[in-house]
């Protein structure tokens, strides 16, 4: 669904700078999930598998294109 305009901004930001920004995108959103988790009690292996839900959906979204 946004793999293409995912790959148009990758190409035009440069893959290098695309991946830095990427990472940092990732960690942060991590760390919701993180403070989330916390915040309402959830336990540390619930948190990772919400984790590896928001990787899985990102990937059927194509935003990890």
């Amino acid at each position: 669904m946004f793999a293409p305009i995912i790959v148009l901004f990758r190409s035009w930001l440069g893959k290098t700078q695309f991946n830095k920004l990427r990472g940092k995108a990732i960690a942060k959103h991590g760390k919701v999930i993180t403070a989330f988790c916390e915040t309402v009690g959830i336990e540390r292996k619930t948190r990772q598998n919400m984790i590896r839900t928001a990787r899985d959906n990102g990937k059927r979204l194509g935003l990890l294109a």
